[in-house]
């Protein structure tokens, strides 16, 4: 399989971040377009997706002109944005595709034994995993869960191509507990510590990625914690601060506490840019065009807040 070119050897730094925007959701875009009942989309609903796909990237597109400062990127799956890999490739965008499967609780590779083959013909510029993890999660599948995760580190290390690590660390009900069943305190007091450790364990795992995509922090000393420990022992590890879907007040708090660490790089940000349009679009209540408007629009406000 011969590759479609050869990825950049551009790596984002501080004073020169990546902002992508993110669309490689599969089971959840389907569930926000189509419903939850739809498990396998048919021919004409499967054109509808690639079709809102494209559409997200339109606004990327419309928006890379108008960047202050910066390099933008997509981050895509091939299951319903083969046009956008197309597309991203056409106009140099930097490229980012997932490797697991959607919608697993533990990370599981999107094709099995063929994944690396995926990667090698895409030759994208990055490579992405979605790891859940929490220190109190059972050893066992941990400790399987990282062997798998150090396999991908090793293999995408034999063809150049970086590891983007997408890490969730969803609270645990003691935790939660101990964060009086706040969710925003627990993001506040136990997350950062927490994201520590599964960066400190996935490393002595062998486990290396050249980009950690995290959730945002309250606090610079937190953001600060976290980036130390990407960057232990002389590592060149970067850090991007990810959506998670929340409200833009809240990804303009966490962005500018980023900006504020020399290891954040940037964001990758999706679902708080394009889901509420995508979904009116979908349902007619908006044309293509004004869709595409304010996805550029939304995608370049969050720019707007990175201040290094």
């Amino acid at each position: 399989m011969s590759p479609l070119s050869a990825p950049t050897a551009w790596h984002p730094r501080f004073d020169d971040p990546l902002f992508i925007l993110a669309m490689d959701h599969r089971a959840s875009f389907v569930e926000v377009l189509l419903g939850k009942e739809i498990d396998k989309p048919n021919d004409q609903q499967l054109a509808h997706l690639n079709e809102a796909k494209d559409l997200v990237y339109r606004g990327l597109s419309t928006a890379k002109p108008q960047l202050p400062f910066g390099r933008p990127a997509v981050l895509v799956d091939e299951l319903y944005g083969s046009g956008v890999i197309r597309s991203a490739k056409e106009e140099a965008t930097i490229l980012a595709i997932p490797v697991e499967e959607s919608g697993q609780s533990w990370f599981t590779l999107q094709w099995g034994d063929s994944w690396l083959d995926h990667v090698r013909r895409i030759a994208p510029d990055y490579a992405k995993v979605l790891v859940r993890d929490n220190p109190l999660l059972p050893a066992d599948k941990r400790r399987a869960q990282l062997d798998d995760l150090a396999q991908v580190s090793d293999g995408l290390g034999k063809v150049n191509v970086p590891l983007l690590y997408e890490l969730l660390v969803p609270p645990m009900p003691s935790q939660l507990a101990a964060a009086n069943e706040s969710a925003d305190r627990f993001d506040r007091e136990l997350r950062p510590e927490l994201v520590r450790q599964v960066i400190a364990d996935n490393q002595a795992s062998g486990v290396e990625p050249r980009l950690w995509k995290v959730e945002g922090f309250e606090t610079v000393d937190a953001a600060r914690l976290v980036a130390d420990q990407a960057r232990t022992n002389g590592r060149t590890a970067d850090l991007i601060v990810l959506g998670r879907d929340a409200p833009a007040p809240r990804l303009d708090h966490w962005l500018s506490v980023a900006a504020q660490v020399e290891a954040f790089v940037g964001f990758a940000i999706g679902r708080s840019i394009w889901e509420d349009v995508v979904t009116k679009w979908f349902t007619g209540q908006v044309d293509g065009d004004t869709a595409v408007a304010q996805i550029s629009e939304a995608y370049l406000g969050f720019v707007r807040h990175w201040r290094p």
